[in-house]
C-alpha cells in the first residue's frame, strides 16, 4: 500500500488541515462566553443612574458586535472543520473579516469619550474642541479607509472561500493591515496620553484625602491597562505578518485583540457600575442616618447632608465628591455640567 493512501497519513493531514479552525473556534467560545458572562454581570450590578451614561450603552453594544464575531468565527471555522469540502459562502466569510477588521474603531472611540468629561460640549470652546479631536477624527477616517481598501483587494483577489483562506500572499507583508494597526496604535496612544496628562493637570490641585486619591489612582490603572494589553497585540501582530507567511497566528492574535480590547473597557464600565449600585443600596441607610434629629443640626451645608462627602477645591471653585460613587463624580465636578454628566463618565 503507498503511503498516500496510507490511513495515518490520511489523518495526519485532515488533523493538520483543521487545526487552526480548531484554535479559531476554541479562542471565539472561550471569549464569547466570558463576554457574555461579564454583560450578565453588568446589567445585573447597572442602576437606572447607570444605564443613562454614553459609555455604558457603547459598552453594550461592543459587546454585542465582539460575541456576533465569536458567533461568525465559530460558523465559517465549524464548517470547515465538519465539511471542509463544503465551506461556508463567500458573503459568509467576508462578514466574518469584517466583524474581526472594522470594530476596533468603534472600541477605540469608546475610549476617546472619555474626554468629554473633562471637555463637556456644552461648555467648552469650540477652538479647544476642535483642537482636540481634530487627530483622532482624522486618524479614525484613515483607519476606516485603509481598511476598506485592503478588505476590497483582498476580496476580489479570489473567488472562493476556499482560495481566500488559502491565500498567504494577500496576508504576508499586508500594506493596509500594518498601517492599520500602526495607526491603531497611535490613536490609542493620543487618546490615553491626553486624558492622563489632563486628568493630572485636573487634579493636581485637589485635597486628596480620604478616597478621592483612590479612586484617581484606580482611574489611572484602568486607563493604562486598556492601552497597554491591546498595545502587546498590536505589536505582534505587526511581527507576526512581516515575518510569518501563515496567517493563523496573526489571525488568533487578532482574534484576541479584539476581544481582550473589549473586556478591558467592559470591566471598567463594570467597576463603575458596581460602585453606582454599592452607593444605591447605602443611600437609603445614609439617609436615614442624616435625617435623624439628632445628626440634622451637625449637617454640613456644602455637603446638603449627604454622607460619606468630602469638598474638593479644584482652581477657582470647589465641588463636592461622594465617597460613596465612583468616578463619574469626580468627572462631573471637574467642569461637566450636572444635567451632562449622566451622559459621560471617566470610564
Amino acid at each position: 500500500m503507498s503511503s498516500s493512501t496510507n490511513p495515518e497519513v490520511v489523518i495526519d493531514d485532515f488533523v493538520a488541515e483543521i487545526h487552526p479552525y480548531f484554535d479559531y473556534v476554541l479562542a471565539g467560545t472561550a471569549f464569547s462566553a466570558c463576554l457574555f458572562t461579564l454583560l450578565v454581570v453588568l446589567f445585573a450590578f447597572s442602576t437606572k443612574e447607570s444605564r443613562r451614561y454614553l459609555v455604558f450603552r457603547l459598552n453594550v453594544l461592543a459587546t454585542c458586535i465582539a460575541m456576533t464575531l465569536g458567533v461568525m468565527i465559530g460558523l465559517v471555522s465549524g464548517k470547515a472543520i465538519v465539511d471542509p469540502f463544503n465551506q461556508v459562502s463567500k458573503g459568509a466569510y467576508v462578514a466574518s473579516i469584517v466583524f474581526a477588521t472594522f470594530p476596533p474603531v468603534l472600541y477605540d472611540s469608546i475610549l476617546l469619550t472619555r474626554l468629554f468629561a473633562l471637555y463637556p460640549i456644552s461648555t467648552t470652546p469650540p477652538a479647544i474642541l476642535l483642537k482636540m479631536f481634530t487627530f483622532p477624527f482624522c486618524i479614525k477616517c484613515t483607519r476606516v479607509i485603509v481598511i476598506a481598501i485592503g478588505l476590497n483587494d483582498y476580496v476580489s483577489s479570489e473567488l472562493t472561500t476556499l482560495s481566500l483562506e488559502r491565500d498567504s500572499n494577500a496576508w504576508f507583508r499586508n500594506p493596509e493591515m500594518t498601517a492599520e494597526w500602526a495607526l491603531q496604535i497611535a490613536d490609542n496612544l493620543y487618546s490615553v496620553s491626553i486624558f492622563l496628562y489632563n486628568l493630572h493637570l485636573r487634579t493636581s490641585s485637589v485635597k486628596r484625602v480620604g478616597g478621592i486619591a483612590e479612586r484617581i489612582r484606580q482611574i489611572f490603572y484602568i486607563s493604562v491597562a486598556n492601552f497597554v494589553f491591546p498595545l502587546i497585540f498590536n505589536i505582534a501582530q505587526i511581527i507576526c505578518i512581516t515575518t510569518d507567511r501563515s496567517p493563523t497566528i496573526g489571525v488568533l492574535l487578532l482574534m484576541i485583540n479584539n476581544f481582550v480590547t473589549v473586556i478591558g473597557v467592559l470591566c471598567a464600565t463594570l467597576w463603575f457600575s458596581g460602585s453606582e449600585w454599592v452607593r444605591t443600596r447605602n443611600d437609603p441607610l445614609s439617609d436615614h442616618v442624616v435625617n435623624s434629629p439628632k445628626l440634622n443640626s451637625g449637617r454640613d451645608c456644602v455637603t446638603g447632608g449627604r454622607s460619606r462627602s468630602e469638598v474638593v477645591v479644584i482652581g477657582r471653585g470647589s465641588v463636592t465628591v461622594d465617597m460613596t460613587g465612583s468616578g463619574s463624580e469626580l468627572a462631573a465636578g471637574l467642569n461637566t455640567p450636572e444635567k451632562e454628566s449622566k451622559y459621560v463618565t471617566l470610564v
